[in-house]
């Protein structure tokens, strides 16, 4: 092993990468994970419940209407798709420390950057998703639908969490000791 000053720094990445595939594959692909729960229809990043799987989409029936329903709104959850984005750069980041932890300090230094790209990314999707969501259920609340909040929204803040504290554990992993043991 050539430094385990990498380690705390590839934990956390490794932790965030989970947690955003998890939320990656929410409804309709799995219903148990879902941004917004509305009328027994599970809301995600590629549908809702019983829809095709696809970027983009309206708030179907009696849950949409012209408010919600319209070109910000759809525009809104096609940048969902970065959710799997974040996901992806994470996985790089852990392929990166993965390097890092058992060959040289550059692989540490890249899982620091690519983790940072995948912090902002998360924090991005985090932002967006909170506000459409949170628009979108105190809309429907205001209209008498009872819409709750789904468990994908505090998948991906563990994950930006978990990216901000693997930014830092991997930027002070880059000053640990990368010498080669000799027995």
């Amino acid at each position: 092993m050539a430094a385990g000053a990498a380690a705390p720094g590839l934990f956390f990445t490794f932790a965030a990468m989970v947690l955003l595939i998890f939320a990656s594959v929410s409804a309709p692909t799995w219903n148990s994970i879902s941004f917004l729960n509305a009328d027994s229809i599970h809301f995600g990043v590629f549908g809702y419940t019983g829809s095709s799987t696809n970027v983009g989409y309206y708030f179907p029936g009696n849950l949409g209407d012209s408010r919600i329903n319209g070109t910000l709104f759809h525009n809104f959850t096609e940048v969902l798709i970065l959710v799997p984005i974040a996901a992806g750069l994470s996985g790089i980041a852990l392929l990166f420390g993965l390097c890092g932890f058992a060959y040289h300090r550059a692989g540490t230094v890249f899982m620091t950057l690519v983790s940072a790209l995948a912090f902002l990314t998360t924090l991005v999707v985090w932002v967006i998703e909170m506000v459409l969501f949170g628009v979108a259920r105190s809309h429907m609340r205001s209209r008498g639908i009872d819409a709750n909040w789904g468990n994908a929204n505090w998948l991906v803040l563990g994950a930006l969490v978990s990216l901000f504290f693997a930014f830092f554990a991997s930027a002070c992993g880059i000053f640990g000791s990368y010498r080669r043991r000799t027995y």
